[in-house]
């Protein structure tokens, strides 16, 4: 399609023609300064959505804090404690167990992983999560990339007295959950043992995502024995009262951390030598997770549609910005395809990136709605602004070159590739 008259040349043949080169509806000037326009904002849209997703670009000072006039230990937003060498190696040992918790969230209505247990060799994790006002305990067995089996419970309103001294007893098949020395749960099929305990002890944060708990820890004990309920009231005076419980000899105490040290990187277990707890300079995530799968997030979070939503909403800028850069400055053929393709490849470099950095989250789900936001983008600038501007351009024409209103709507479409 030709929209100059017959021998009029592209370029001015003497000073003072008229400019009748091919190029958009507006003069050659502001279409260069347009394309400039575009090229600057696909680069700024780049940027923005690449601190968006990697901020903050590194792993964040440790925020673990002893508590300067009493005993405990103070977890901000990013914070973990971990033990300096692995509990029980074997999973064969299905003896009774106990666990004890004195401890504050700092938000009754969060969300986070308070201890887990971890083995790497079998991907064994043993948590107990505070999930806004309940308790979780939560048994999770196999690669997040094969097949995952877990078992939960749930204390309702475990965490809605604020400080809580928590009891989780069982005698290896069934067991009970006490709050402030008052049962709150039984259970029967969960099996809690010391089986479960295997592996890595981590405080305030999960071994495989960024699931942070922020609060005041003020003790954790851990035996190998299930305690009568005469007991667990017993201890929760202990506790409470003189800052440490009275142990017997037939309680078979594991380990036993009073916080007590008020300064280092270390806490002490009172009870058996190699199981103390080390405080690292920097927030780390023991095993993170490279890709989880879209099954495996939409269980773990709860607000699973709202990321995906923020998601799209967040890359459909990249799509229209760059779907104009590669149709309209560098004219591509496919432009549309070139658009998405590059949205999936910025999204996917964003979640491997994401697998090392302790404060983030790679997932397969953020790579699938990151292109389908990049899709909804360019489909915007191809399907309502470009042809807007063109409509625009049939009806205001060139007084300069003098050309019609058609004449101007084809130069728009010759300089798209049309």
């Amino acid at each position: 399609m030709c929209c100059r008259k017959s021998g009029q040349s592209d370029y001015p043949t003497q000073a003072g023609d008229g400019l009748t080169r091919r190029r958009w509806f507006v003069q050659p000037y502001v279409a260069h300064r347009l394309q400039q326009a575009i090229s600057a904002a696909s680069l700024l849209t780049l940027c923005g959505i690449l601190v968006a997703g990697l901020w903050p670009f590194h792993s964040p000072e440790n925020q673990v804090h002893w508590l300067p006039q009493e005993n405990g230990l103070h977890f901000g937003h990013y914070g973990v404690v971990l033990s300096s060498g692995t509990f029980w190696s074997t999973g064969l040992d299905r003896s009774p167990c106990t666990i004890e918790i004195w401890l504050k969230p700092a938000l009754t209505w969060s969300s986070g992983t308070v201890l887990a247990f971890y083995n790497p060799s079998n991907h064994q994790q043993l948590s107990f999560r505070q999930e806004y006002a309940d308790l979780a305990i939560v048994r999770e067995i196999g690669s997040l990339h094969d097949y995952r089996k877990s078992a939960q419970i749930y204390a309702n309103d475990a965490f809605r007295k604020g400080q809580v001294f928590i009891t989780i007893t069982s005698d290896g098949h069934s067991g009970e959950v006490y709050v402030n020395g008052a049962i709150v749960k039984s259970f029967q099929q969960f099996g809690l043992s010391t089986a479960d305990l295997a592996g890595q002890l981590i405080l305030a944060a999960s071994p495989l995502q960024s699931h942070s708990w922020s609060g005041w820890l003020r003790g954790l004990a851990i035996y190998g024995s299930q305690l009568t309920a005469e007991q667990v009231a017993q201890h929760y005076q202990d506790w409470t009262q003189r800052g440490k419980p009275e142990i017997s000899e037939h309680e078979r105490s594991l380990a036993l951390y009073l916080f007590n040290e008020r300064a280092g990187e270390i806490a002490h277990s009172e009870s058996m030598p190699g199981r103390d707890l080390h405080i690292p300079k920097r927030y780390m995530v023991m095993d993170q997770i490279l890709l989880e799968p879209p099954l495996s997030e939409l269980h773990r979070q709860g607000s699973y549609l709202k990321n995906a939503a923020l998601n799209v909403a967040g890359f459909a800028p990249l799509g229209f910005f760059f779907g104009a850069y590669f149709t309209s400055v560098r004219r591509l053929r496919h432009g549309f395809m070139a658009t998405a393709l590059f949205g999936a490849i910025v999204s996917l470099t964003i979640e491997v990136l994401q697998a090392h950095l302790p404060t983030r989250d790679s997932g397969v789900t953020d790579v699938i709605t990151n292109t389908l936001g990049t899709c909804i983008g360019v489909a915007l600038y191809t399907g309502v602004a470009l042809p807007l501007a063109l409509k625009v351009a049939s009806n205001h024409p060139n007084p300069r070159s003098g050309s019609q209103p058609g004449e101007a709507c084809n130069k728009a479409r010759l300089a798209q590739g049309y």
